[in-house]
């Protein structure tokens, strides 16, 4: 794990070298990882893994396989489980379907992936390795253009073995069932593809589909929920009410508690704001909080004074999304950590040093700021009220949870299990995309309206495959 706090050499770019032996072995322990963790001691993990209609993406392969198309996968990412559960399809589920309909395709199917570059920093260097060797692509979510991952994904589009997986919201948000508002970088990608294939000449379609997945709890626990919610009100000094054994099994017996910890959390940030770093009293501090309204207002207006602190120290322009915001405080984070400007840290003065890991230092406080934020970037205070399931209850008590651990100075909050997890995948219809070259052809003006139409498109086929997500399957 790198030590943010200290200078280090540049992030260099980490090029795919796909290796399909890693794949397959990783595609032999897959249902080994999802079942070691249904133990009758620990009952977490995710099983079974559904999808409604693999006919369609075995159809896709069977296309991309005999020369047909070119195929970009956009998939819905709500949590870190997410790949794993997509290479369960891929292994799985799409051989089958395939199998089912009287063909056969070359194994093993997999898919080259877009990632961002931060992962390694935290989860170690064999990361790198890995992702590298599974035809992972890192890119740098907070720069404008990151030429050499834009270049290289182009190139997979173009020439790889397999197709390749983008997730059109750039970060998970923590939430089933709410889509952050998606970036244009995968509908510009899939024009692009279209783009290249025309000057190279190529007769392949380029199609993309969409894939929506989320996660349902068949067998709710609610003695689970209770104990996250007690340890998070031991963390904010809230009194623990006492329930019954077996824990109630009732939302309104949990709400007011998860209430109370938002209510309690907003205050306490508000206060902090406030006294040290000059955030002015909001006009309706005195509201009723219980109103989700209001609480949603509140929040907005937190977070936007949270980064103006980090955007403040590095300079930076508070325009944009909360997500655009994040990303450019990341990337300035970077630039104080990872220093280009440097050619050899080894070899400056030790003054010199010293000022370089200060700043770096510096950089890595201020931008807790941003990852305070990260974490409730798709909060509202009606998520749970207008629909009390257990999962939208899991979901946001997991968000205050990563919330609290961050305050704690816990840099990558080890999330409790709240009971076993089914994975619910659908695909969508899949979008021809060479079909919409002729608007994005005809001008600069008709290629940005092409873009942000076929973005439009994406966002709401994800939305509609959040509602088929609700009827699970047995595995």
């Amino acid at each position: 794990m790198a030590k943010l706090n200290r200078a280090q050499p540049p992030l260099g770019f980490i090029p795919p070298s796909y290796k399909p032996w890693v794949v397959q072995i990783g595609y032999m322990l897959l249902p080994l990882m999802l079942r070691l963790r249904l133990r009758p001691w620990l009952p977490a993990g995710i099983w079974p893994v559904t999808c409604a209609n693999p006919e369609v993406l075995a159809e896709c392969y069977r296309q991309f396989q005999a020369g047909e198309i070119r195929l970009i996968m956009a998939f819905r990412h709500s949590q870190v489980d997410d790949p794993m559960c997509l290479s369960y399809l891929f292994s799985r589920l799409v051989p089958r379907a395939a199998r089912q309909r009287g063909f056969k395709l070359k194994r093993p199917l997999h898919s080259f992936f877009m990632y961002d570059r931060g992962m390694p920093l935290w989860a170690g260097r064999w990361l790198s390795w890995f992702f590298a060797a599974i035809g992972g692509i890192p890119v740098h979510r907070g720069r404008r253009l990151d030429l050499k991952a834009l270049k290289s994904v182009r190139e997979q589009i173009m020439t790889a073995p397999l197709p390749v997986t983008i997730a059109p919201e750039g970060a998970t948000n923590g939430y089933g069932e709410v889509i952050s508002d998606l970036e244009p970088g995968t509908a510009q990608l899939a024009f692009w593809a279209v783009e290249d294939l025309k000057k190279a000449d190529r007769p392949e379609q380029v199609l993309l589909l969409p894939i929506g997945l989320r996660y349902l709890y068949p067998r709710p626990d609610w003695t689970a929920l209770h104990r996250l919610l007690a340890r998070l009100e031991l963390d904010c000094g809230l009194p623990v009410p006492s329930v019954g054994h077996p824990a109630p099994m009732d939302t309104q017996a949990y709400y007011p508690r998860l209430l109370a910890l938002g209510q309690h959390l907003l205050i306490c940030l508000e206060q902090f704001y406030q006294r040290f770093y000059g955030l002015a009293p909001a006009a309706d501090e005195d509201g009723d909080l219980n109103h989700p309204g209001t609480l949603t207002q509140r929040l907005s207006r937190l977070l936007d004074a949270s980064l103006a602190v980090g955007e403040q120290f590095f300079n930076l322009s508070s325009t944009g999304s909360l997500v655009t915001r994040c990303r450019r405080l990341e990337e300035a984070e970077w630039s104080y950590v990872y220093r280009e400007d440097i050619a050899d840290l080894s070899q400056i003065a030790a003054v010199d040093r010293g000022l370089a890991d200060w700043m770096a230092a510096a950089a890595s406080l201020h931008t807790r700021h941003m990852r305070l934020v990260e974490s409730f970037v798709a909060v509202s205070g009606e998520y749970v009220a207008e629909k009390p399931t257990f999962e939208r209850f899991a979901e946001t008590t997991l968000i205050l949870f990563d919330l609290v651990e961050r305050i704690k100075g816990t840099r990558v909050p080890k999330r409790p299990q709240l009971g076993i997890r089914q994975a619910v995948i659908t695909l969508g219809e899949p979008m021809n995309i060479s079909d919409r070259w002729p608007d994005y052809a005809e001008s600069r003006r008709s290629a940005k309206a092409a873009v942000e139409t076929l973005t439009s498109d994406i966002q709401a086929a994800l939305e509609a495959l959040i509602v088929q997500g609700d009827r699970p399957l047995k595995g």
